[in-house]
């Protein structure tokens, strides 16, 4: 089931009557129950994999208070052991097991390649990150073990966030659950909001920019040129930003229907300053707990409790380039069993590692200056780093990047006239909606009427845009993930 389908409309619609009529314990299993059959609409043999997670993690958490160190630390590794060698089974097996096979090839020995039929489950990164900072923070006496099974497995399974996030900490939800609000229509309203805003990101923005970004990267290298590339370096920027957020949106809208607050998980990180500003505005949620429980761990700096700020927050150190490096190997693999996401990490760890070089160095300009001059740097260096995010090698990823510093690549142009234009206009469209939300909404907040009117207006828009391109045929990227 994905949230661009009338089933989940539906189902979100009872869901949602039904929870606020429901006293505790009631709305908890329903809450549970819902989340099981979400999942298992997709395939229902997989449950057990989302289950023995929640199932391990909550009776390891439940023995670590009054367990002396040595015994804490055996029950982190059980649970660490448990999750992280189901992660890797179903994502990374196939990828070690060809890797490890043609380099041995490479080096002479003839091995047949071996043939795995190993289906990645559905959202196994996200509910397996989740589960782990559950037993982390018990380890660090940052929370207590929850005592209620159902309750705990609510936090981990609730159904907005389960196949994409965001990655939640246990004390950020679990006590939206406990101690419920009352019934609220600015809840509803805002949820209801946040819903048409994903659906508008995703099925009328994300899904109809995705053909442009699949002809460009199904040309052979030969006839693309340098603005191609760039051009579709921009494109699929936009396409996974507005297919993600997308995502969020929704997730963070559905679950405020039922009075539950999500951190935020974007911010216009197009617009950001900074690779470390970039970091603090995009996929917030990942890039916290990134920066949490691997990051700061490694380089042996003290940790944070929330998943706010992003990795972007992570304190400098210039003898930690071993964490980071480390940091964003896994960071690149988690993000797909393939050599293009490694080197998408190694990308980010290149960009990262020369911004804190040339950052002391911008100390003495205006303040002005630095922002645009940062943002002009910044945006086609994160755009850059897409190509082999979705490239299908990494020979075509370095030779599309080839092609930006090749000055006779600028002399043709590959493509159809109109994408070109659609990528300036959307970053156009970026640039406006971030001036209209922090420059013209709090102005007409002060007058209540011309809010309201300029929201019935967009809305007018909107809706009937949605309506016409509601097709539940293309699920989010980052399901893959």
């Amino acid at each position: 089931m994905i949230f661009n389908s009338l089933t989940y409309i539906l189902l979100l619609i009872s869901v949602v009557i039904t929870y606020w009529v429901l006293p505790y314990r009631a709305r908890l299993m329903l809450v549970f129950a819902v989340s099981i059959i979400f999942y298992g609409f997709w395939r229902v043999e997989f449950l057990w994999v989302m289950l023995l997670s929640v199932v391990v993690d909550y009776h390891v958490a439940l023995r670590m208070p009054g367990s002396s160190g040595l015994r804490k630390k055996q029950l982190l590794w059980v649970s660490l052991g448990v999750n992280l060698s189901l992660l890797f089974y179903f994502k990374y097996l196939i990828f070690f097991a060809d890797s490890t096979i043609g380099f041995a090839n490479f080096f002479g020995a003839e091995l047949d390649p071996l043939v795995l039929n190993i289906i990645l489950p559905l959202g196994i990164s996200f509910y397996t990150f989740q589960t782990i900072s559950y037993t982390v923070d018990v380890y660090r006496d940052l929370i207590k073990p929850e005592r209620d099974f159902v309750l705990y497995a609510c936090y981990v399974t609730f159904f907005p966030q389960l196949i994409a996030g965001p990655v939640l900490r246990a004390a950020e939800v679990i006590h939206q659950f406990v101690k419920r609000p009352p019934f609220s229509w600015e809840d509803i309203a805002i949820g209801v909001r946040r819903i048409i805003y994903g659906l508008f990101l995703k099925v009328v923005l994300a899904d109809n920019i995705a053909p442009m970004v699949d002809e460009g990267f199904a040309m052979s290298i030969e006839a693309v040129s340098a603005i191609d590339v760039w051009t579709l370096a921009f494109l699929f920027g936009f396409q996974i930003y507005f297919d993600f957020s997308a995502y969020s949106h929704i997730a963070l809208g559905s679950a405020r229907l039922m009075g539950i607050q999500f951190p935020e998980n974007f911010k216009f990180p197009y617009l950001a300053t900074s690779p470390k500003d970039f970091w603090r505005r995009w996929h917030i949620s990942l890039s916290s707990w990134i920066r949490d429980y691997l990051y700061l761990p490694l380089a042996g700096i003290k940790v944070h409790d929330r998943s706010t700020g992003g990795l972007g927050n992570a304190t400098v150190d210039k003898h930690k380039n071993r964490a980071l490096l480390a940091t964003w190997l896994i960071m690149g693999l988690w993000h797909g069993a393939n050599w293009t996401f490694v080197l998408w990490g190694l990308f980010h760890v290149s960009v990262i590692g020369a911004y804190r070089v040339v950052s002391p160095l911008t100390l003495g300009l205006p303040q002005a200056v630095k922002a645009i001059g940062g943002m002009l740097v910044t945006l086609p260096l994160m755009m850059l780093a897409w190509i082999p995010f979705r490239a299908s090698s990494l020979e075509n990823a370095f030779a599309m990047w080839y092609k930006v510093f090749d000055p006779a690549a600028y002399a043709v142009l590959g493509m159809r006239e109109n994408i070109y234009l659609v990528a300036a206009m959307v970053m156009l469209g970026i640039a406006l909606t971030y001036a209209v939300k922090v420059k013209l909404v709090p102005l007409i907040q002060r007058t209540p009427i011309v809010l309201v009117t300029a929201e019935v207006m967009l809305f007018s828009l909107m809706i009937p845009l949605i309506v016409v391109y509601f097709r539940p045929i293309n699920q989010f990227i980052y399901f893959q993930f």
